[in-house]
């Protein structure tokens, strides 16, 4: 296990002149750069982690989907991991392998953010893929075992409805506003003003209690699936009131993924998830230092787990705009660098004696505030030991969501 007691320290410093001789280590980001960039994971990588600081751009939804493409077609990874449950990641590879409906109507049970016009063209040229490659086909894993789905907060509901009907409406009340959580999280209705004030988790316990009250037996299937609403609401992020997941199980399940297939995975997830170390939140500092999937790949991997992490430095995405960085962080430091886009390989030995240290990367999720920008980060004890390959945006733009 990953020692997470080891604070992170004063962040590395970006408050340096243009002229600043480490710029000279930054390579422009281009199609010959990208298959350097793939050429290097694949020396290495059974999983390689592919991280972005916002899901909200399309310029650093590209980079990951461009990367996927080479690891795919010319260094022989057939699996991608994503921050998914297994259900809504197997609908996703049932379309891959069968290429039956659409991709949008795949992506309808996902995760919110991975629901945009750029995540359906990669479902849609993984399919292209499998078909002319029937025999090594790419699969598509969830990283979060099964939770519970819609339908089961529908089968509460009738089986309610059936057998005391007068305790319906009681019923519906609870359930009712903590379904919208899977559409739009429950932190995140939080920050936009939308939540309805009680807890989620709150009303999902009040309901199981409610449901164990019914008279007689033969309801042990809905108890299971009320049970399994509780966990979902105790266990998000608003229900822990921690952003960090599971990072032992999500890494497991990759790892697991790996081992019994044999085959090389490509992870993608925010930064704060694929970092090979520990990373610290800054909306969240006082939890410290927490393990990260990354970090735990990295230990069971060793080099043979490489991290990416992909930035920008300001940029309008749509949902918000993001100002240019405050100087304490690394992406300031990045941005003075006149090119449009720039990558830096951190496992070259002169370029990560120049830029390794205790860094801040910038993170923009659904919870972002531009007034309180200063908090919007990940912090890292080491920034070349938590990345392999730091790819930089000067400007981010943002992605198409689906209907």
């Amino acid at each position: 296990m990953e020692n997470t007691s080891t604070a992170v320290q004063a962040p590395f410093s970006s408050s340096v002149a243009p002229s600043d001789p480490r710029h000279a280590d930054a390579r422009p980001l281009s199609d010959a750069a990208l298959d350097t960039i793939a050429r290097k994971i694949s020396e290495t990588a059974l999983v390689a982690g592919i991280g972005e600081s916002t899901r909200f751009s399309r310029e650093t939804f590209g980079v990951q989907d461009r990367l996927l493409h080479r690891l795919v077609h010319h260094h022989g990874f057939r699996a991608l991991a994503i921050q998914d449950t297994v259900a809504a990641a197997d609908a996703l590879d049932r379309y891959v392998r069968s290429g039956d409906g659409s991709a949008a109507s795949a992506l309808d049970g996902a995760w919110l953010p991975w629901r945009t016009a750029e995540m359906a063209t990669t479902l849609e040229w993984i399919r292209e893929f499998n078909h002319d490659h029937p025999n090594d086909p790419v699969r598509i894993l969830g990283v979060k075992p099964a939770q519970t789905r819609l339908e089961d907060y529908d089968a509460v509901l009738d089986h309610v409805r059936r057998s005391a009907p007068e305790l319906a409406a009681e019923l519906a009340s609870h359930l009712d506003p903590i379904r919208t959580a899977h559409h739009t999280d429950e932190h995140v209705q939080r920050h936009r003003g939308t939540h309805p004030g009680r807890p989620f988790a709150e009303h999902a316990r009040d309901a199981l209690a409610l449901v164990r009250s019914l008279p007689g037996l033969g309801h042990d299937d809905v108890l299971a699936r009320m049970r399994g609403i509780v966990d979902y609401h105790e266990r998000s992020v608003a229900g822990r009131s921690d952003y960090a997941g599971d990072a032992a199980a999500w890494a497991e399940a990759i790892g697991d993924h790996q081992r019994r297939t044999g085959t090389r995975v490509v992870y993608w997830d925010g930064i704060a998830h694929t970092s090979a170390t520990a990373t610290t939140l800054g909306m969240a500092p006082e939890n410290g230092p927490r393990p990260s999937v990354g970090g735990m790949l990295r230990q069971a991997y060793g080099d043979a787990y490489v991290s990416v992490a992909i930035g920008f430095h300001h940029g309008d995405l749509g949902v918000t705009v993001v100002p240019e960085p405050g100087a304490d962080l690394i992406d300031a430091t990045l941005g003075q660098v006149d090119l449009p886009a720039h990558w830096l390989d951190l496992r070259h030995d002169d370029v990560r004696r120049r830029w390794d240290g205790p860094a801040k990367l910038r993170v923009i999720g659904g919870v972002y505030d531009p007034s309180r920008d200063a908090v919007a980060h990940t912090a890292v004890a080491s920034l070349a030991d938590a990345f392999d390959v730091l790819i930089h945006f000067r400007e981010a733009s943002a992605v198409r969501w689906l209907p």
